[in-house]
């Protein structure tokens, strides 16, 4: 794996090939733009001898086929983890390290260690073991498309699940995301323990005089 550097931009399907061989963990992120809510991560370890047909990254794909995906992927997966950090935490250290310390945590939560894990993005957290960021990786590597579709649809389904708590505030559209429709709803109902603090909107909102 020497040849192979640690971020990956431009990744040919050689290398693809190359450093999917083994028991290799994909890794991706949801979360990371919303105002609301936890940012989430999964891992997963496809079985190479129970392939899925149709994996790609999460957000090109519908919400139905994204569904039908993550019952799939639950199904055949060798090993799946969800790992995620808080709005205090994300507050605390800021969204990129707490980006990093979900990762770390749905990697440690799998019930088989990996040889080598691969991130999507340009970064990767230290695993304690070999890793690997590829940039555009969650269109590109079955196993972070499987990462993908399941950090979304899990993180899609806690914001229905917030929507029907605070229906006011149109989680089930926006996801939380930093929409008109969601700064109008901080502007008339105000700030929930559910929000990231330190974001700016969130922030000037608490501060309004």
């Amino acid at each position: 794996m020497s040849r192979i550097p640690a971020v990956i931009k431009g990744i040919t399907h050689e290398q693809v090939e190359y450093i999917s061989r083994g028991v290799v963990a994909g890794v991706d992120e949801v979360g990371r733009g919303p105002l609301v809510g936890d940012v989430v991560t999964a891992a997963v370890i496809l079985d190479p001898n129970n392939p899925i047909t149709g994996l790609n990254d999460s957000k090109k794909l519908t919400e139905k086929r994204r569904e039908a995906l993550y019952v799939e992927i639950m199904d055949k997966a060798l090993a799946i983890s969800v790992g995620r950090a808080t709005p205090i935490e994300i507050d605390e250290i800021n969204i990129l390290h707490a980006t990093m310390l979900a990762m770390q945590r749905a990697v440690s939560g799998l019930s088989i260690l990996p040889e080598r894990v691969l991130v999507d993005g340009n970064r990767s957290p230290d695993f304690g073991i070999q890793s690997h960021a590829i940039v555009k990786g969650d269109g590109l590597v079955a196993a972070i498309s499987a990462a993908s579709i399941i950090a979304k649809v899990t993180r899609d389904r806690e914001m229905a699940e917030l929507d029907s708590r605070y229906p006011q505030y149109g989680f089930a559209k926006h996801k939380g995301y930093p929409t008109k429709a969601h700064f109008e709803a901080l502007e008339a109902h105000g700030v929930l323990d559910e929000h990231r603090k330190s974001f700016k909107p969130v922030f000037e909102r608490l501060n309004k005089p």
